[in-house]
């Protein structure tokens, strides 16, 4: 069982840790909606494993986030240290054992996510391609991508509307018209 962090201290952690624009992030997005209790137990869980996150013994300067509960998202600012092979294998265990903790997914690349009003919602493949054939999406609707490397990217790049997406390229045929 990963320990709690103290509330006091993940709120300093917050506040006073800066990250560069350059920082590494890292986007992982659950396949269904996570109840607040969900997102307070693993945003507790993120902060132990950020706090205690290393490569090649070197402490990493390492935030996680829970946003929209739906993504979870860990930053690395690799001023001081940077990711190494062995320490984002570290990361995916850890996403790993939170996928069977809580019994969601968070590897599957073609769970595609997009708004429709204030409200995420997410989609296997299939079902994406129904909704753009439907004209249930379109070129304007927001889409996510998690294939975002750092944190100027997540700010200006992460939400998109489809037609300015990676999702274009590869769906763009599909959209009715």
């Amino acid at each position: 069982m990963i320990t709690k962090l103290n509330p006091k201290l993940r709120k300093y952690i917050a506040l006073h840790m800066q990250f560069s624009e350059n920082s590494r992030v890292w986007v992982y997005q659950a396949n269904k909606k996570l109840s607040d209790s969900e997102v307070n137990q693993i945003q507790s869980e993120l902060d132990s494993f950020t706090t205690g996150w290393t490569a090649h013994n070197h402490q990493l300067k390492a935030k996680g986030e829970v946003r929209y509960n739906r993504f979870i998202i860990l930053t690395v600012d690799e001023s001081q240290a940077g990711a190494s092979g062995c320490s984002i294998d570290k990361s995916v265990r850890f996403i790993q054992d939170l996928e069977q903790e809580h019994g969601i997914t968070l590897l599957d690349r073609f769970n595609l996510a997009y708004r429709e009003g204030s409200e995420v919602h997410s989609a296997p493949r299939h079902a994406f391609e129904q909704m753009l054939k439907q004209g249930a999406i379109d070129s304007n609707t927001i889409v996510f991508n998690n294939m975002v490397q750092n944190l100027a990217d997540l700010k200006t790049k992460w939400e998109v509307p489809f037609k300015d997406s990676w999702h274009m390229q590869l769906f763009g045929n599909l959209i009715s018209v």
